[in-house]
């Protein structure tokens, strides 16, 4: 219906807001509490990373000593927190048990590190060196399969040299070679991209 003037105007008005009143005023109110909602839970989530990183630091600060219970108490924190920060305590622990030559349970917390991460790159990360830890075990059917967990191209030539590692320790040298070649033509870095080339040099020797 065409509105020809003022007084039509708000009139039009008036009727909409009687039609439809109700339902504004219910859409307004769920509008005001998912604001409060969506602040609540931000602030909720704020302090809860807050926590985290607290605990975390806690958990992982006094590693260092070698003392007992403070690995008893990061292992317990990495176990129950399935969470970023949790898979960098574990992390933190793996590396502190690889120090110790005990590959087993650097393996065992880089496994349970990988289940909590839920970011892309940390959990490539945790890949890597998870199939660095299964090769010094000498487990490299399991480093291999490891290392596809490894996704985007960022890691594409780091992944290939660890790839050409790991064939060669299964007495694969050619399967090393077109690792380390496709790694040495990739992204790689100039060092690194200089270290698969002399590793293919060194094939031959």
């Amino acid at each position: 219906m065409e509105i020809n003037n003022e007084n039509d105007q708000v009139e039009a008005i008036k009727s909409f807001f009687a039609e439809n009143g109700k339902a504004l005023a219910v859409g307004v109110i769920l509008g005001i509490g998912a604001l409060v909602g969506w602040r609540y839970w931000n602030s909720h989530q704020l302090d809860s990373a807050r926590e985290s990183s607290a605990a975390y630091e806690n958990a992982v600060s006094s590693l260092s000593s070698g003392k007992p219970e403070a690995l008893a108490a990061a292992e317990k924190f990495a176990a129950d927190s399935k969470n970023t920060y949790g898979a960098f305590a574990s992390l933190e622990l793996a590396q502190v048990f690889v120090d110790k030559s005990d590959l087993a349970q650097a393996e065992k917390q880089l496994q349970q590190g990988l289940a909590a991460a839920s970011d892309d790159n940390l959990k490539s990360v945790i890949s890597l060196r998870l199939a660095r830890v299964q090769l010094q075990l000498k487990q490299p059917d399991v480093a291999l399969k490891t290392l596809e967990g490894v996704k985007g191209e960022g890691w594409t030539a780091i992944v290939a040299d660890l790839r050409g590692e790991i064939l060669l320790s299964k007495g694969d040298k050619q399967g090393a070679r077109a690792a380390w070649e496709a790694g040495a033509k990739s992204d790689a870095s100039p060092a690194l991209s200089e270290m698969m080339r002399m590793k293919i040099n060194n094939l031959s020797v």
